[in-house]
C-alpha cells in the first residue's frame, strides 16, 4: 500500500447525552469522501481514542467500513498503553478488513528503542496488515530513533508509511535520506510545505475533518502538479489556522470546524472542556479568511 494524498484522522461526533452519534459519524464520513480526501484514520487523537471504551472503538471501527466499504482507504488506529491491548486493535482491524494501522509509541510508560520495536512488531504479527508508523513525542514522549527503525524493518515488510510528528526537522532528514523505503507522512502541520518538498506525498491532517478540499489543494499543488510558489500561497493562508489550533482546545476546535460546515460533531469527553463563545468567534474568522486566500491561490477551485 502506498500513502499517497490526505489522510484525515475523522472526529467522533457525540450526542447530547456524550454518547458517540453513530448516524451523525456516518454523515461525516460521507462529508469527507464526497470531499476527495484520500483516505481516512479512525481510532486516532482527533478522534478521542483515549476517552473511549474498548468496545467502543471496536464499534467505530466496524462501522467507518461499513459507511466507506471499500471506496477509500481505511486505517485503524491501535494506540494504547499496553501492548496487549494494541495487538486487540490491531486483530479487530484485521477482522473488519481494514487496509492498514496507525502505530504509535506507547503513552507513559518510557519504552526504549528496542521495547518500542518489541511492542510494534508485535502489534505487526497480529494483524499482518500495511502499517503507518506514528511517531509523536510530544504525546508519547519517546520518539522512534534509528535502533527502532533497523530492528522493525530488518523484520516485516509491513512497515510501509510513517506519520511523522516530531516537529523536528532534522527528523524528517534523516527519513528522507536513511530509510527511503517509508512513505513519509506529515504529521506536524505547519510544516506541510517542508514535507512535500523533501518528498513526502500524504498528510494526515486534523484540519481535513472540516476546510479538506484546502489541505487537497495544497498536497495537488506541491506533489501532482510540483508547483511550490502556489504551494507556499496556500500554506501561508492556512498558518493562522495552524497558529489557532497549536494555541489549545485542538480537538475542541476540529469539532467546531465541523460545526461550522455543517456537520454535527457534538462535544468533547472529559477531561477535555468546550469552547468559549469568544474562542468559536475567532476561529470562525480564521477559517473564513483562510478559505479566501486559498480560493484566491487556486483561481476559485477550492
Amino acid at each position: 500500500m502506498k500513502f499517497q494524498g490526505i489522510y484525515t484522522p475523522a472526529i467522533t461526533p457525540l450526542d447530547s447525552a456524550g454518547q458517540i452519534d453513530r448516524t451523525a459519524f456516518a454523515e461525516v464520513l460521507e462529508y469527507l469522501i464526497e470531499a476527495k480526501v484520500h483516505g481516512i484514520i479512525i481510532g486516532g487523537s482527533t478522534g478521542e481514542y483515549y476517552a473511549h471504551t474498548a468496545q467502543e472503538r471496536f464499534d467505530l471501527g466496524a462501522l467507518a467500513k461499513d459507511v466507506i466499504g471499500n471506496r477509500l482507504p481505511l486505517i485503524i488506529g491501535t494506540g494504547a498503553v499496553r501492548t496487549e491491548d494494541s495487538v486487540e486493535y490491531a486483530k479487530a482491524a484485521k477482522a473488519i478488513g481494514a487496509d492498514a494501522i496507525l502505530v504509535g509509541s506507547p503513552p507513559y510508560a518510557l519504552p526504549t528503542e528496542a521495547e518500542n520495536a518489541a511492542h510494534a512488531l508485535s502489534i505487526d504479527k497480529a494483524a499482518g496488515l500495511p502499517i503507518m508508523l506514528y511517531n509523536y513525542p510530544g504525546r508519547m514522549s519517546v520518539s522512534m530513533g534509528r535502533e527502532f527503525f533497523d530492528t522493525v524493518l530488518g523484520a516485516s515488510d509491513n512497515f510501509v508509511a510513517i506519520k511523522e510528528s516530531s516537529g523536528d526537522m532534522g527528523q524528517l532528514h534523516r527519513l528522507a535520506r536513511e530509510y527511503p523505503q517509508l512513505d513519509v507522512s506529515c504529521g506536524w502541520d505547519d510544516q506541510a510545505l517542508e514535507f512535500f518538498a523533501w518528498g513526502a506525498r500524504s498528510w494526515v491532517c486534523a484540519g481535513s475533518n472540516f476546510i479538506p478540499r484546502e489541505h487537497v489543494a495544497l498536497y495537488e499543488a506541491c506533489v501532482l502538479e510540483k508547483d511550490f510558489d502556489k504551494g507556499r500561497r496556500i500554506m501561508s493562508a492556512m498558518m493562522p489556522l495552524m497558529d489557532f489550533l497549536e494555541g489549545g482546545k485542538f480537538v475542541q476546535s476540529i469539532k467546531h470546524g465541523c460545526q461550522l460546515v455543517g456537520l454535527r460533531p457534538g462535544g468533547v469527553r472529559a477531561p477535555l472542556q468546550g469552547m468559549t463563545e469568544d474562542e468559536q468567534q475567532r476561529l470562525q474568522t480564521v477559517v473564513s479568511e483562510l478559505k479566501r486566500e486559498v480560493a484566491a491561490a487556486v483561481g476559485g477551485n477550492a
